[in-house]
């Protein structure tokens, strides 16, 4: 599995995570099916490929600011969570860091 796969699958684990969990409904709503379908866009058109480091650390910022403040949103949600629904992606994610 390449490091893009990786990172759609853990952003769409994220965003269910977030739906099912936080807004408490097991169907992604509209808003956050677009917004996984954009971070899947965006993923897909990366500059730096397989040799990507994290978005965060990234130098190029190619989020849209509004989809960046909701896909932070879910990610400062789900961070602290995820080792407790997926603990074995969530230790390969950090050690891969």
């Amino acid at each position: 599995m390449t490091i893009i796969e990786q990172e759609k699958a853990i952003i769409e684990l994220m965003i269910r995570l977030y739906c099912r969990r936080h807004l408490k409904t097991q169907q992604l709503p509209p808003a956050y099916q677009a917004l996984l379908e954009y971070a899947h866009k965006r993923l897909d058109r990366c500059k730096f490929g397989n040799d990507k480091t994290s978005c965060k650390k990234c130098p190029i910022h190619c989020y849209a600011p509004d989809l960046t403040n909701r896909v932070r949103e879910v990610m400062r949600w789900c961070g602290p969570r995820m080792l407790f629904y997926h603990p074995l992606i969530t230790l390969r994610h950090y050690l891969q860091k």
